[in-house]
């Protein structure tokens, strides 16, 4: 079932030593934060706790578990700040240890349509982004309830 075992840690991995960000949660097997990327101020981080590179490396069920949590952030960030869409991500290609990205897009920003790691299409929107940013704090407050409440 698991060609590679999850490690408690490892010493040379960032998200093994940090939270990752702004920690909004944090649960016995994962966490979310909210990631501090210029031009993108609903970028979250769902982070498996347990080092461990790859999805499938996860039980079946450690697997449901994550993409539930997954979901639920989506579904929050979605009913509360009503982006035009939801870009998931699961790249670990920089940092090999599990993480999902759930970043919330508006026509109106920089890189809209292409990904958040492409090339600019046009000029950022402060005052959109500001906007954006002050919503925030609410929303990880709801984030934090609903992630206590459904998967403690």
């Amino acid at each position: 079932m698991h060609s590679h075992p999850t490690q408690p840690e490892s010493p040379n991995c960032v998200l093994c030593r940090e939270d990752g960000g702004a920690l909004v949660w944090r649960g016995s097997r994962l966490r979310l934060i909210r990631a501090s990327e210029e031009g993108f101020p609903a970028f979250y981080r769902v982070i498996w706790n347990a080092h461990v590179a790859e999805f499938s490396d996860l039980s079946r069920a450690d697997r449901a578990f994550c993409m539930e949590v997954v979901a639920a952030v989506e579904q929050l960030v979605r009913e509360h700040l009503k982006p035009a869409k939801i870009n998931l991500a699961a790249l670990g290609n920089m940092v090999p240890h599990l993480h999902w990205h759930v970043i919330a897009r508006w026509e109106w920003d920089s890189h809209f349509p292409a990904p958040v790691w492409a090339n600019a299409q046009r000029s950022r929107d402060a005052e959109k982004e500001a906007a954006i940013s002050a919503r925030l704090p609410a929303l990880d407050a709801l984030l934090r309830e609903r992630l206590q409440a459904e998967f403690a």
